[in-house]
């Protein structure tokens, strides 16, 4: 992962990473409050010895104390010093239990004892703590061996009494409270990752051209209104989804498809958007001056006629059982140079026709008299017809609905085109989110704001045209639908084969 992948991780999962780290915090501070203070005091005691006066029986005692001082540590929690305590203040408990509240250090090479006590109250935790060090200095003295005056030679003096703390040494309130709020950040960065590594949505192109192996040529714009005007190209052509669907059309013309330009737009589910995709692609390539044919090979749920407001009710199926010829079903679009060959009747048998030396002649054909032949196919997971298809043209562009194809139904797909041998030429990301963390082309619509406009040409100078057949076709166009109005020309062997099956 990178670090824009990081950054899109939180920004995605910024709401369960703060709800994780407020409720760390209140966990913290239900813990802090719940909990009883404590209060700590300390004294201090210093060990030396009496007997000597040069300097080396000065360094000898020194030596002894430093030599005992442990030994005098691991007395402060025995019985013998704790019960006068317990006695002396009137104390509610045994030496075992009061032992837990007191703890002895010395420092190293050092002859200080030092007795933390800790408790509820602060003016106890101060009085244990005196009376611990006092009952020390009294109970060492009566333990080490009497010198022959029949003195100790050790002596214990407070040197520092307690006192009465002013604040609870625990809970530590800012310590607590930090803590909770670490571990609760900690908690939301690891679900928030742990959602990541689980998502198993194609979500950007780097996704796609893991799964597929294809480079991205598109990505189609999310529209909520995109039910209402599917032909976005034609309805609304200074739009972002309708710029988005030119800039497919610049980034097909890179393609190298070994002189061929027929292309199977397919998808891996249904819903993906493939059939506005090919549409809008169509109509793009048409208004830039392309001679498009548009074909409906999808023979299960033909969508192409419906959402071009022509009559579907013969088309590619009736050409390939040889019931019509190409010239009398297909139909010009738009006053463009775009050719609609609607999918005609739903057969028995899709994979059969699409299949068939039938359909690989129409589609020869069709190359030879246009610029540019687009299929509009089922998706490849539940039918094998666009795979099949696939076969007989350039290359199949796959639609992935990012945030809703998953990246196995994706692989799925392209193993189905490479089982049969199709070439993936390429995807289009479509619904792509314009905004949020899953928004990679931050493109859309810019220079709209800008006060872009359509301005009328006038007349007789850079006027638009209407798009038609090329300068070089001098062939008359007629409206009785023959082949010359669609600018085939004469008619070749593999359309009188057609014909003749």
């Amino acid at each position: 992962m990178e670090l824009n992948d990081y950054i899109r991780m939180l920004r995605k999962n910024w709401l369960v990473v703060v709800a994780l780290t407020l409720l760390g915090l209140a966990a913290s501070a239900a813990y802090t409050v719940s909990r009883t203070p404590i209060y700590e005091a300390s004294s201090t005691v210093f060990v030396s010895t009496q007997a000597g006066g040069t300097t080396a029986e000065l360094q000898q005692g020194s030596s002894f104390a430093q030599a005992r001082i442990n030994t005098y540590v691991g007395l402060v929690n025995t019985p013998v010093v704790l019960e006068p305590v317990i006695s002396e203040l009137g104390l509610n408990r045994d030496s075992d239990s009061l032992s837990s509240d007191v703890k002895a250090s010395a420092a190293l090479n050092s002859t200080l004892i030092t007795i933390v006590v800790s408790d509820s109250s602060p003016d106890t935790a101060a009085a244990i703590a005196n009376a611990v060090a006092e009952s020390l200095a009294t109970v060492v003295p009566k333990l080490e061996p009497e010198g022959e005056d029949g003195s100790s030679p050790v002596r214990l003096s407070r040197v520092r009494d307690a006192q009465t703390p002013a604040a609870p040494s625990s809970p530590s309130v800012p310590l607590n409270l930090l803590l909770g709020t670490l571990i609760g950040l900690a908690a939301g960065i690891g679900t928030a990752a742990l959602r990541t590594a689980l998502d198993n949505r194609v979500r950007t192109p780097r996704d796609a051209e893991n799964a597929t192996g294809a480079p991205s040529i598109g990505a189609i714009a999310f529209d909520t209104k995109a039910r209402e005007r599917p032909l976005i190209v034609h309805a609304d052509p200074l739009s972002p989804r309708a710029e988005s669907f030119r800039a497919l059309r610049t980034n097909l013309q890179f393609l190298d498809m070994g002189g061929r330009a027929s292309f199977v737009i397919t998808s891996s589910i249904p819903s993906e958007g493939k059939s506005t995709t090919t549409i809008n692609l169509a109509i793009a390539l048409a208004d830039a001056g392309k001679r498009v044919a548009l074909i409906d090979t999808d023979l299960r749920k033909p969508k192409v006629a419906e959402y071009l407001g022509i009559e579907g009710g013969a088309g590619l199926t009736d050409v390939l059982i040889g019931r019509a010829q190409v010239n009398e079903v297909m139909l010009p679009w738009g006053n463009r140079s775009l050719y609609v060959l609607p999918a005609g009747k739903i057969p028995p048998n899709p994979s059969e026709l699409l299949g068939s030396s039938h359909m690989s002649l129409l589609l020869e054909m069709l190359e030879r008299e246009f610029d540019v032949v687009l299929c509009d196919a089922p998706p490849l997971l539940p039918v094998t017809d666009a795979a099949i298809l696939a076969r007989a043209t350039s290359g199949a562009l796959m639609v992935v609905a990012a945030g809703k194809t998953t990246k196995h139904q994706l692989t799925g797909a392209t193993e189905a085109l490479n089982t049969v041998g199709a070439k993936l030429a390429g995807f289009v990301m479509s619904m792509v989110p314009t905004r949020g963390p899953d928004s990679y082309y931050t493109g859309y619509g810019y220079g709209y704001g800008y006060g872009y406009r359509e301005t009328p040409e006038k007349e007789g100078r850079g006027a638009k045209r209407p798009a038609g057949p090329k300068k070089s076709d001098s062939r008359p166009t007629r409206a009785d639908g023959s082949l010359e109005e669609l600018g085939f020309g004469p008619r070749r062997a593999s359309r009188e084969t057609l014909r003749d099956n």
